[in-house]
């Protein structure tokens, strides 16, 4: 899924509905569905790495690679914040 592919966008796991039975223990999660840099290397080389925060760091994916110059997620977190306060203010009123 991850071969030659611009974006890699990951999501946070919700770790409070982990104990509905839903999700496998965080360690299988980790090793099915944690962003390593192995699975990175399948991507195009200048593929960027997405997540809308919060991450929870070595869980969906490492420090090292949620930090890394091919991260984007302190960007994509900062324009969320002004996407939700521009979206509040057209939907609560210009007062």
């Amino acid at each position: 899924a991850l071969k030659e592919v611009d974006i890699v966008m990951m999501l946070r796991i919700q770790k409070e509905r982990q104990n509905t039975g839903l999700l496998p223990s965080l360690s299988e999660y980790i090793e099915l569905f944690s962003l390593t840099e192995e699975k990175l290397g399948l991507a195009k080389d200048d593929a960027l790495i997405m997540h809308p925060g919060p991450v929870n760091r070595g869980v969906e994916l490492p420090a090292k690679l949620a930090d890394g110059k091919r991260s984007v997620i302190l960007n994509q977190v900062t324009n969320g914040v002004a996407v939700r306060m521009a979206v509040l203010y057209l939907l609560l009123g210009k007062s």
